[in-house]
């Protein structure tokens, strides 16, 4: 069976329900998923999958990488493929990967359903209507991803109570950015002194961490990897994050805590809340105050 998931980590966290319940519908087969690089090493402890391919995804104009990944994945005679990216990239490998069984939006729709039609629910909810139209028996795990697995338990922290903040994203999705973090961040410390406040940067965000007056965690001085972020998160008291891939691991990890979300997108359409962890929305992103973040981290922190 071949899965194929390049990124980004968000959407990799997402698909951990549906790559349970492909497991448990395949429990013979070999499972292999195709990926991005930096994906590997945490797909590779997935329990759910047996072997990592890399997809370096160069440009289509680069026949001769092409070409050997396609005689690559031809080499494996695959059975079936769960196409949970969805992209015309992925469209493209459909059509010529050569693997008789294909699932993806576009192949389970029914007679006069659109794609257009298909992609208004939300990221999860469609994940589960694909592997119900490819026949697989139990879906009962697609709609509550558990990202437990990915959790480094091996990594050490001696805090104890602590928000977690997740104040950054790509330098491509600035949309993303909820302007007040240092002014919340300043309401935090006044509010609620019995919690410490801190972060767990990426490799470019280091920098502006000394913008923040927040405690970095680290592994020996560099950034943490997913699995050690993942341990963060998990035992932190409360997570406050814009739409990013920390904000998704809080969310299916059980932790409680709360999105920011402007007009990039909307929580529905990204499948992120869940019992304990929700979303403050508005068409504009600055008009969410700090003060409001404030007041909903304090009605839901101790509850």
């Amino acid at each position: 069976i071949l899965i194929i998931k390049h990124g980004s980590l968000g959407d990799i966290v997402q698909i951990s329900g549906a790559l349970q319940d492909i497991r448990n519908h395949f429990k013979d087969k070999k499972i292999f998923i195709l990926t991005t690089f930096k994906f590997k090493n945490l797909l590779e402890k997935c329990p759910y999958v047996d072997e990592v391919l890399i997809d370096k995804r160069l440009p289509r104009w680069n026949f001769f990488y092409l070409l050997k990944l396609i005689k690559e994945i031809r080499s494996f005679n695959f059975d079936f493929c769960f196409d949970l990216q969805n992209s015309s990239r992925t469209d493209f490998y459909r059509k010529n990967f050569k693997i008789k069984n294909w699932s993806s939006s576009k192949t389970i729709l029914e007679k006069g359903e659109t794609k257009k039609q298909f992609d208004q629910d939300g990221v999860i909810e469609r994940f589960k209507v694909q592997l119900d139209r490819s026949n697989i028996k139990d879906t009962s795990h697609v709609m509550n991803p558990d990202f437990s697995w990915a959790i480094d338990n091996d990594f050490e922290i001696s805090l104890q109570k602590y928000i977690f903040l997740a104040p950054f994203c790509s330098p491509k999705l600035k949309q993303k950015v909820w302007p007040y973090f240092n002014e919340l961040i300043k309401l935090l410390k006044n509010k609620l002194p019995q919690y410490e406040l801190i972060t767990a940067p990426g490799p470019s965000e280091i920098g502006q961490c000394k913008e923040l007056n927040l405690k970095m965690i680290l592994n020996n001085d560099k950034p943490t990897n997913i699995g050690q972020l993942s341990k963060v998160i998990k035992k932190s008291s409360f997570v406050i994050a814009n739409d990013t891939g920390p904000a998704h691991i809080a969310a299916h990890l059980g932790c409680k805590g709360v999105a920011l979300f402007g007009q990039h997108t909307s929580a529905r359409k990204v499948s992120i809340e869940t019992e304990s962890f929700k979303v403050l929305e508005s068409n504009l992103l600055k008009d969410i105050s700090p003060e409001q973040v404030l007041k909903f981290v304090i009605d839901k922190i101790s509850t």
